[in-house]
């Protein structure tokens, strides 16, 4: 098989790229609403009370009701049930809203631990991340998966705290849960009732566990390389020493009229330190008493940005491209790849959003299950199993296989 270098990005020449070994693993993917399950993809004959991991990400009424955990913990008596509210829920090709999608699964040697906390039993985010880590038995310790609350935890800090104590090589990624486009209050659980303010991890462990991931945006940045003078961790107050809102709506022209909505079609491109790798940033919010920004990740002061702006074609080839990098890590199709996609990117795409969910089924092909949700932040490496990164409005992938 040959590689083709496209966008600095290696991309299989033909896709897509079959097991190249015997898997053990076995999913079957799931949708409920109403009390029951709505669609059913067992096509390996999954038995339900077999199953030792069941992911579920949905509508943030349907995931945090009594009931919906009640009736999983019933259909899958012996499995670890983390459940995560979304801002529209990823089932095989579709995305749906008002339903829980769910995968099932079940493993021959790969074994797994998990760990909950609350952010209000820390100081901060940070420390947050590191105790979620630490509670990780280390002999091992292949993945941790990792959903946490999207409202009340400043992903970059609970991001720079589990890289603080991670062990190396171990492969990082995760989301915020959603909450539509409302921005009030997400829902995770563990083996339980799901409740705002929770981060939930799962350690992966086995050496026939076959990992990959990819993360990538697909925007368009334009104008001058900006410095952030002043800022407090998400909150930028000055750009190059000018304002950095009046700034912001000089270049908006004509959308400044329609923030914060418009500021969706316009998020800034963040130079990582020390290195020449971007992380997207999205703005959440705008005080124009203050003039400030509120972004949904920290721009450090000293951060070099640009502006940047949607560009519909490239934001659908950029799912494909990172499901690109996962075939180019592990050298085959997934069983199941979890997508986390931003919540921006779903309102800019609009009736277009089931394109980029596609462009991925398309790399992988039909053996490989596709479940995930739309974030309010994404958390994935930049380079194949280097520390993971805090990203907005990308098309983030993360593969599980395991060898027979």
């Amino acid at each position: 098989m040959l590689f083709l270098a496209a966008s600095g990005i290696l991309k299989p020449e033909m896709i897509p790229i079959t097991y190249k070994f015997r898997s053990s693993m076995k999913t079957a993917l799931l949708c409920y609403q109403d009390g029951a399950f709505t669609s059913v993809r067992n096509d390996e004959a999954l038995v339900f009370s077999e199953a030792q991991l069941v992911m579920g990400f949905g509508a943030p009424e349907l995931v945090s009701a009594p009931e919906s955990y009640d009736f999983l913990k019933q259909q899958f008596p012996s499995a670890n049930i983390v459940l995560c509210s979304s801002s529209g829920e990823i089932y095989d090709k579709e995305v749906r809203d008002g339903t829980i999608t769910i995968s099932a699964s079940t493993f021959v040697s790969t074994t797994m631990a998990t760990a909950m906390v609350t952010i209000d039993d820390f100081t901060s985010a940070y420390e947050a991340g590191k105790e979620l880590i630490q509670l990780m038995p280390v002999t091992g310790l292949r993945l941790v998966l990792v959903l946490s609350d999207g409202g009340k935890v400043n992903g970059s800090e609970l991001v720079k705290g589990m890289n603080a104590v991670k062990p190396d090589h171990v492969l990082i990624t995760g989301g915020l849960a959603g909450d539509a486009d409302r921005f009030e209050k997400t829902y995770v659980g563990l083996n339980g009732y799901p409740e705002p303010g929770k981060i939930v991890a799962i350690g992966f462990y086995g050496e026939k566990l076959v990992l990959s991931h990819g993360s990538l945006g697909g925007w368009d940045a334009f104008g001058l390389e900006r410095i952030v003078t002043r800022s407090e961790q998400n909150i930028v107050y000055e750009i190059d020493h000018k304002n950095a809102l009046d700034l912001y709506i000089n270049y908006l022209g004509e959308y400044a009229a329609e923030l914060p909505g418009s500021a969706l079609l316009f998020p800034l491109s963040l130079t990582l330190e020390g290195c020449n790798e971007t992380v997207v940033r999205t703005i959440l919010s705008i005080d124009n008493v203050a003039k400030t920004m509120t972004f949904a990740g920290d721009l450090p002061e000293g951060s070099k940005v640009k502006f940047m702006r949607a560009n519909f074609d490239k934001l659908i080839d950029a799912a494909s491209d990172a499901a690109g990098s996962c075939l180019t890590i592990a050298q085959a199709s997934p069983k199941l790849a979890l997508l986390i996609s931003c919540v921006g990117r779903k309102i800019i795409l609009g009736n277009r959003i089931e394109e980029e969910v596609e462009a991925v089924a398309d790399m992988f092909g039909a053996q490989t299950v596709l479940t995930g949700f739309y974030s309010y932040g994404e958390i994935s490496p930049l380079q194949p199993f280097s520390n993971c990164e805090f990203h907005n409005q990308t098309m983030t992938i993360t593969g599980l296989n395991e060898m027979e």
